[in-house]
């Protein structure tokens, strides 16, 4: 497990008729505030401010076909037009499970990332993909 330190900054929230906003700082928009979005748009600050992994390169919320599913990834981070990372985000009450690791390597399978997270906000496990298997590591590789 990685502990995350989050920047003193947090995700920007303004009321919208009944309904509570964040503002995405990857897709400059507004979206509506649920318990994954909060997750989601503290570890975009944490790994655009702490990671020093720049928004430009961070894709949020796109749509990914597998097989004939259409099914969002959370977050993937490219470095050299590459995917680098790709990252499952729950809301802080679900368990970081073996259902949840299995959602986001089944991705992978698309995406091609060396590395994938999943995180609840408070916890979060990073895997490297090392000879054909998924190593747990405890650093997120530098984007330098």
């Amino acid at each position: 497990m990685i502990k995350i330190v989050y920047p003193d900054e947090n995700p920007k929230v303004r009321k919208n008729d009944v309904t509570l906003e964040v503002f995405c700082i990857n897709r400059k928009r507004w979206v509506k505030l649920t318990k994954e979005e909060w997750v989601r748009q503290n570890f975009l600050l944490y790994l655009d401010k702490v990671c020093g992994y720049p928004s430009a390169v961070t894709a949020v919320e796109k749509r990914l076909q597998i097989d004939k599913v259409i099914k969002r990834f959370d977050i993937v981070v490219y470095k050299d037009e590459l995917p680098l990372l790709i990252v499952e985000c729950k809301e802080m009450n679900v368990p970081l499970d073996t259902s949840v690791i299995m959602q986001v390597l089944r991705y992978n399978i698309t995406i091609k990332a060396p590395y994938v997270a999943i995180t609840n906000g408070v916890y979060t496990y990073l895997y490297e993909k090392q000879n054909g298997e998924m190593i747990e590591v405890y650093t997120f590789p530098s984007y330098k």
